[in-house]
């Protein structure tokens, strides 16, 4: 489908409530999908989220809690609607692992690889990670702690099947190496490149023995196994979206996705074994994948394991929704590592949203009301006459591709929100040194009505313009500006953003 931006967070894994992470990455796919729907149309994006419910971890967390594993799925299924519902999640389609369509995809990508003699049975011996769920070899294990998470792992010897990775580790460099958009950002394409040069592929181990393991999607070759949870989790890219026909032959029209976004962590995941699955099924491969970096609290990242989860919730219902949404895409360049700290939500509040934005809005609106009685100047016929600052701000902003919105589509483009969002700060303290060098009072006590005039339809510009590149961003901010300013009668309302104080 021509112009179309098909974009996904990874799936969320349902052993436990979601977390500042998981919020992360699903407001920058959130703001991106805002973008395309902006630029190419409502009708030309597809925004995808959903839950991984399969695995051993589910298992356990749900015999912990005394529930069936579906019953435990449902219950934290909910949790992440409701979160994604208090974020303004703008997302098409919710897809959850243990749907039938998801289910029916799963099957048949089985019974493709297997019949193609990609997929064959094997005794496994070695190491096992629970929380992982992800196999080792002797080498990769020391202290008999896993090397991704360091927790204990387990000897394990059983009969399963595996998926032939190995066979395609030449294709596959060759294939990033010749498309160097493929993975991003650069260092993390680097990172995938140094791993296929300095390691051979062992074959992935696709399936846990019923035995062990019941809850899954069995193999339909071989009922008494179930599907490795990663295998089983990634082809919801397709699964969501599209369908195998009579001939084996994947069809949709939102395939291939324009971008795969996730957390660094499953970078190797959705860089190595799906670029590889979808290869082996003779299908498109998305366009680019983009491994942000992590929260970390106190510079250790935070997550589930380490116990040291923030509740977004809990943010939200101290500072905003969009002070939440703006500290996230401010503060750190997306695709770095950040540390999250409520002193530097606060700071971020007070001096850019309340001193800046909300401080630039409220003064204009209070000068409109006071001058104008709540009548947004504008002069027919003629030409305005600006002053030469007013000048130069109009020069940035007039026009519909003006040198702010390319500046800060550039940055979105790029997917770089931090520098997108500098660009509209930049023009907001444009603006608000323009009241202060100005001084419109003294315009006003001077009888200086045309000089006053067009000042202030510099400034209702300016908003305006901040407006609307802020949509993606903070909707709601958004909305709220435009519905203070109306059309031609401002409707002034409290502080967007009032200044926090100290906490003791």
């Amino acid at each position: 489908m021509p112009g179309k931006f098909y974009i996904t967070t990874p799936l969320y894994y349902v052993n436990a409530s979601p977390h500042i992470g998981h919020s992360y990455t699903t407001i920058a796919a959130d703001t991106l999908a805002r973008y395309m729907r902006n630029k190419a149309g409502e009708d030309n994006v597809w925004f995808l989220t959903g839950t991984d419910e399969h695995g051993q971890k589910i298992e356990k967390a749900a015999e912990a809690a005394q529930l069936t594993p579906k019953d435990f799925a449902d219950e934290v299924v909910l949790k992440f609607i409701g979160l994604w519902k208090k974020l303004n999640i703008s997302y098409n389609d919710f897809i959850r692992t243990t749907e039938d369509r998801h289910i029916q995809v799963v099957s048949r990508a089985l019974e493709i690889l297997y019949k193609k003699g990609d997929i064959y049975e094997d005794k496994y011996e070695g190491w096992y990670c629970t929380p992982c769920e992800t196999f080792w070899i002797d080498a990769q294990v020391i202290d008999q702690a896993c090397p991704d998470c360091k927790r204990k792992v387990e000897r394990i010897s059983e009969t399963n099947y595996f998926f032939r990775l190995a066979k395609y580790q030449d294709w596959l460099r060759g294939y990033i190496n010749s498309h160097p958009d493929f993975v991003n950002p650069e260092s993390r394409k680097e990172e995938v490149l140094r791993f296929l040069e300095l390691n051979k592929l062992n074959d992935l181990c696709i399936s846990r023995p019923k035995e062990r393991l019941k809850w899954g999607i069995p193999l339909p070759f071989a009922p008494a196994h179930v599907t490795y949870v990663w295998f089983d989790a990634l082809l919801n890219y397709i699964s969501a979206v599209g369908y195998f026909d009579e001939n084996n032959k994947y069809r949709s029209k939102w395939w291939p996705a324009q971008l795969h976004l996730m957390a660094k962590d499953i970078l190797r995941q959705h860089a190595v074994y799906w670029p590889i699955m979808l290869y082996a099924l003779g299908i498109d491969l998305p366009e680019k994948i983009f491994a942000h970096g992590w929260w970390m609290l106190k510079e250790e990242k935070i997550s589930k394991s380490r116990g040291n989860v923030i509740n977004p919730l809990d943010i939200v219902n101290k500072y905003g929704l969009d002070a939440y949404r703006y500290f996230l895409l401010r503060d750190v360049p997306f695709g770095l590592d950040g540390n999250f700290s409520e002193e530097a939500v606060i700071k971020r509040y007070n001096s850019d949203l309340a001193n800046d934005l909300g401080n630039l809005v409220y003064r204009t609106l209070t000068m409109v009301e006071k001058y104008f009685d709540g009548n947004v100047p504008h002069v027919e016929g003629e030409e305005i006459n600006y002053d030469p600052r007013g000048e130069d701000i109009i020069k940035r902003i007039e026009g519909r591709d003006s040198i702010f919105q390319k500046e800060v589509r550039k940055g979105l483009e790029e997917y770089n929100f931090s520098y997108s969002l500098g660009e509209i700060w930049s023009l907001i303290n444009m603006a608000n040194k323009y009241v202060e060098e100005t001084k419109p009072w003294n315009l006003a006590k001077e009888n200086k009505g045309d000089e006053l005039k067009a000042f202030i339809i510099v400034l209702v510009k300016v908003i305006r313009q901040v407006a609307g590149e802020l949509k993606p961003f903070m909707p709601d901010t958004s909305s709220a500006i435009i519905n203070q300013l109306g059309s031609q009668k401002i409707e002034k309302g409290a502080p967007l953003f009032p200044r926090l104080l100290p906490q003791c």
